[in-house]
């Protein structure tokens, strides 16, 4: 076989290098012009001998990796211990806390997005929003930290105690568990936003002794995850991940592999954010990543239309509680779906933009898959990151054709299209947007779909809801900075 090298791994993987002559049996590090590090790190990828890979070599030389064709099926996870399930939901959004209202208004096409008057936006070039307005914490988080909390932790609170609550966790029945086996993992991308332009308005104005003693603890990420373990005392695992966009699902990734490490049986985890303020939209302004749609602010946000023109702010939280399925079993709780596995990557390309040809986003995807023991096959439904801008778009959908070679009986949507970008909590929102799909049997619209790009030939369910019953379903979310995550739900089967 003249230019073929066969490399010492069981799955039979061959690279081939176009470039070089023949020389089989020979190890890749022996090719001129490949580094020994780019050896290592291509006979890693032959522990996962049924997928394509494709990496680029110094001077433009390519190594193709084919799998063989004798492959085994992907097996799901058996082990009770390692199975992990959904068991509450909880969310602040634009449509309220409430998740069936929420799903609801997703299902009627209905938009959250509205002119800005939280702050005199009037002299903005970006006016609007997915603004929350009417939020109530009462019950939930007592009257004086909540004047001195940011937005971001609020909804933190609310959203993780509601899905405490959903999932039969309330402080009676916790007060019964080890809670050194019970975790929270709520991240954010901008942390407390308010309170830290707030502090530094206050140096720059009246200098450094009128900064507030809550200015360091209320801005920095990990806050969110601390005070719901303080008000909850849940002492099991506790920290946060900041990801950009892509925060919420790193959470449930991370979250999952500490049940199936055995280190927790439950995981509070999820996302949360509160960027709707100056210095939040001035400075997506100057990245110029927002459309500026003004005289439309409900129309503003197409994902996959031609006539798109950036993203839509929103903020919120949302969060699961993530449990082993022994654990769960045992104590009777309701079980909503399973989780089945997840993944991250890096583009390792550019700050915001993403690779115009997918390959970290379609590698994340395919290496979600292996991790749920799914083939790609099996799943017929993508919540797509989808943000409505004009590179992001159309390399998400680049990617799922990689992946998924047939895409006829796939559905795709993308919930932003209603309730605009979360930033750290798009991931959490679009996770239980997802699960109600799967319990529900209904997608909810991608609204403002009136000009579709023509190479978007994937059906991202346009304008108006549709009946899907969902087999298995990915959750994308990626993120400034070239980070890729996705989830993979699924009903839960015995």
């Amino acid at each position: 076989m003249a230019g073929i090298a066969t490399a010492a791994c069981p799955s039979g993987l061959l690279f081939r290098n176009r470039e070089v002559g023949s020389n089989n049996g020979a190890s890749l590090a022996q090719y001129n012009g490949l580094r020994a590090v780019e050896s290592v790190q291509l006979a890693l990828t032959c522990t996962k001998p049924n997928r394509f890979i494709s990496s680029s070599a110094p001077k433009g030389r390519t190594i193709r990796a084919v799998a063989s064709p004798t492959v085994s099926a992907p097996k799901r996870e058996k082990d009770p211990k390692k199975r992990i399930v959904i068991t509450g939901m909880g969310l602040v959004s634009v449509f309220g806390s409430d998740i069936d209202n929420f799903y609801n208004k997703l299902l009627e096409g209905e938009s959250g997005i509205s002119e800005i008057d939280r702050f005199d936006a009037s002299t903005y070039s970006v006016r609007f929003g997915g603004q929350i307005r009417d939020f109530s914490s009462k019950g939930y988080i007592d009257g004086k930290s909540d004047r001195r909390l940011d937005d971001c932790w609020r909804y933190c609170l609310v959203a993780g105690k509601r899905a405490l609550e959903d999932a039969n966790l309330g402080s009676q029945v916790l007060e019964k568990m080890d809670r050194t086996r019970v975790g929270v993992l709520v991240g954010t991308g901008m942390g407390g936003l308010t309170v830290f332009s707030n502090g530094v308005e206050a140096l720059i104005q009246k200098g450094y002794k009128k900064i507030t003693p809550f200015f360091i603890p209320y801005s920095i990420t990990n806050m969110g995850s601390a005070l719901l373990a303080i008000d909850t005392g849940l002492m099991g695992p506790n920290y946060s991940i900041s990801t950009a966009c892509a925060t919420a699902n790193y959470c449930f990734y991370a979250a999952a592999n500490h049940i199936r490490r055995g280190e927790a049986d439950i995981m509070v985890a999820g996302g949360t954010e509160a960027a709707i303020i100056p210095t939040g939209i001035g400075g997506f302004i100057a990245c110029r990543a927002l459309s500026q749609r003004n005289n439309e602010p409900k129309k503003a946000s197409r994902p996959w239309d031609k006539d798109r023109d950036g993203f839509v702010m929103g903020e919120g939280s949302g969060v699961l509680i993530m449990e082993s399925l022994e654990h769960a079993m045992k104590r009777g709780a309701n079980i909503i779906a399973e989780y089945l596995g997840g993944a991250v990557t890096c583009d390792a390309h550019h700050m915001t933009d993403p690779r115009s040809d997918g390959l970290g986003v379609s590698s994340c995807i395919t290496k979600s898959l292996d991790d749920a023991g799914v083939s790609p096959e099996e799943v017929n439904y993508v919540n797509a990151h989808a943000t409505s801008t004009l590179a992001g778009d159309l390399a998400e959908v680049n990617a799922i054709k990689k992946v998924f070679k047939d895409t006829s009986e796939i559905k795709m949507n993308g919930t932003k299209s209603m309730i605009g970008h979360g930033l750290g909590a798009a991931g959490g929102l679009e996770a239980i947007a997802t699960i109600k799909a799967i319990t529900t049997g209904w997608l909810h619209p991608t609204i403002n779909q009136d000009n579709l790009e023509p190479d978007v030939t994937i059906d991202t369910v346009p304008n108006v809801k549709k009946q899907h019953k969902v087999n298995v379903a990915i959750s994308n979310s990626f993120g400034f900075g070239g980070h890729n995550s996705v989830v993979v739900f699924a009903p839960f089967k015995p």
